[in-house]
């Protein structure tokens, strides 16, 4: 009821023993704080918080737009509702290596396990489009310097993600993340690998995790948990993939209701509302305070339309 009951702390280490532990482990991306609670229902290991999600939730593209204060407070909204550890995408760090520690500590007050900071330039965009820059050697290693000397709880996971394989080729994405690991970051996110095997030459010159990012319509095919597992990855992602499930999902029954007047035709493919109240602990309520959850739910309409 109302929050998690495992403590940051203890996500924290929740997070480093799936990053050391065989096998891959699977975030999920979610897309508002129910979404995580579902993702922890279905038993997955961890929930990750992108920032493309974050940005296009608002309207806005994948540029670096959205600030400091808005990503700390969903990630905290979304760490609320879940046992999970969750991961966060902290962009660029939202400035330069004091901005950055401010940012390390403002995620680690939000109750996040985890969070990567990139090499982009800013404006930032989307890892897996075309013209991205990054920064030079030096700024990227000094981000990560900054994150790892701010964190307050030495458990926190501070992850560094490169962009230079699209720009300046696979043997210049290793050498950065051998950089960037020498400065103290945890794990290494290379962004938009192009096969399984630039995947196994990351992780086989890395001592440190490897996470893969598995998003649709991007640079990398979308290898299977047991191929990416195969090749040595710890942990992979699939960060704007629920929120385009559900979009795609609205946008047809948006047309639904234009052509037929009514969402009928919709009705099989909805969460009920047992579904729902079960998924937000209408009950937990109600055991702390029997005024909340004082219904039943035997008279409404079923999943069925017809009933």
């Amino acid at each position: 009821m109302l929050s998690s009951s495992v403590t940051p702390s203890e996500k924290r280490a929740a997070f480093r023993s799936l990053l050391a532990a065989p096998g891959i482990a699977v975030f999920p991306g979610a897309f508002t704080p129910l979404t995580a609670r579902l993702v922890e229902r279905k038993g997955f290991d961890g929930v990750y918080l992108s920032g493309a999600v974050m940005a296009n939730e608002l309207g806005l593209p994948d540029i670096g737009l959205t600030t400091l204060t808005e990503v700390a407070t969903r990630a905290a909204q979304v760490g609320r509702n879940t046992d999970l550890p969750v991961l966060v995408d902290a962009d660029t760090g939202f400035g330069e290596p004091m901005n950055v520690a401010r940012t390390v500590q403002t995620l680690e007050d939000a109750g996040v396990a985890g969070l990567h900071i990139e090499d982009q330039v800013n404006p930032k965009r989307c890892g897996h489009l075309d013209g991205k820059q990054v920064v030079d050697q030096g700024t990227a290693v000094g981000r990560i310097r900054a994150a790892v000397a701010a964190r307050r709880d030495p458990s926190l996971v501070v992850m560094a993600r490169t962009d230079v394989r699209g720009i300046d080729g696979l043997p210049a994405a290793i050498d950065r993340a051998k950089r960037l690991v020498d400065a103290g970051a945890d794990a290494v996110f290379p962004e938009a690998m192009a096969s399984l095997a630039e995947f196994q030459a990351v992780c086989s010159a890395l001592d440190v995790p490897v996470l893969a990012n598995m998003t649709e319509f991007g640079k990398s095919d979308l290898f299977t948990r047991q191929q990416l597992e195969d090749v040595g990855v710890a942990v992979v992602i699939h960060p704007v993939s629920l929120l385009r499930v559900a979009m795609g999902a609205i946008d047809r029954a948006l047309d639904t209701l234009l052509a037929d007047g009514s969402l009928v035709a919709e009705v099989p493919g909805m969460q009920t509302r047992a579904d729902l109240y079960e998924l937000v602990d209408y009950a937990g309520y109600a055991a702390f305070d029997g005024g909340v959850y004082d219904f039943t739910l035997e008279t409404n309409r079923t999943a069925d339309p017809t009933t």
